[in-house]
């Protein structure tokens, strides 16, 4: 348990909600706090994803772990968390923890000093991450929630996974506004993927059928400076 007094975010307001009757936190940058234990989940940075497709021809900026490795410091210095858990998906292929410079490879050390740190299986980094501290798992059970990469099919109550990148789509007055967000009925919820170049499917996608309670589902969208709760009957497909 954590007896630290709770830090508050000073770059992003968070959301608060209950997962299984576990209090969280949706941070508007895409992590999610657990106050209780003091861990903080992110999910699918794709670290070194810019130099994977180099290596295939296709040139994108190479700035994407810089990205997002200033952003995940940022919530760490916030939050300060016990734990910290990398859903999967953590480097965009087998070899990126490989590639990464020494400059990242020495962030990463540092973030991971004086806590508990743990790389979820993914199935594009499906292997431990090559010299990096921290505990590599297929999954991870801890205070009654289950941590995987995949949700799994079907209910799973007090799950948190990642995988899918969740998104959701909003239709006000003529104007449409896409946002990735927490997707939470309450039982489950699947992270929004926290790295730079990482895209976003809607939760509205056949590909989360049967995931989730459809009335008790609530995407809750990451905006600038805050987090916004909307329910299932207020978005849109597409």
């Amino acid at each position: 348990m954590n007896s630290q007094p709770q830090r508050q975010p000073s770059a992003a307001q968070a959301t608060g909600i209950a997962i299984a009757g576990n209090p969280a936190l949706c941070d508007a940058r895409g992590a999610l706090y657990l106050p209780e234990c003091g861990l903080l989940v992110v999910s699918d940075l794709h670290l070194e994803k810019g130099s994977s497709f180099a290596r295939r021809g296709s040139l994108l900026p190479p700035y994407d772990t810089a990205a997002t490795l200033i952003r995940l410091q940022h919530v760490i210095a916030d939050y300060q968390p016990e734990i910290v858990v990398s859903l999967g998906d953590s480097f965009h292929d087998r070899e990126g923890a490989a590639r990464l410079p020494a400059i990242y490879r020495a962030a990463l050390e540092e973030l991971a000093t004086g806590r508990d740190w743990y790389w979820i299986a993914g199935n594009h980094d499906p292997d431990a991450p090559a010299g990096l501290p921290g505990r590599f798992v297929e999954e991870l059970s801890l205070s009654g929630l289950t941590f995987r990469h995949e949700p799994a099919k079907g209910s799973s109550v007090g799950e948190i996974a990642g995988h899918l990148h969740p998104g959701a789509r909003l239709v006000r007055r003529g104007r449409s506004v896409r946002r990735p967000c927490f997707a939470c009925d309450g039982e489950r919820l699947i992270m929004p993927a926290f790295g730079a170049y990482t895209g976003m499917l809607n939760v509205l996608d056949r590909a989360y059928a049967g995931l989730f309670g459809a009335e008790r589902l609530i995407a809750y969208m990451l905006g600038s400076s805050r987090v916004y709760p909307i329910a299932r009957g207020m978005l849109s497909a597409g």
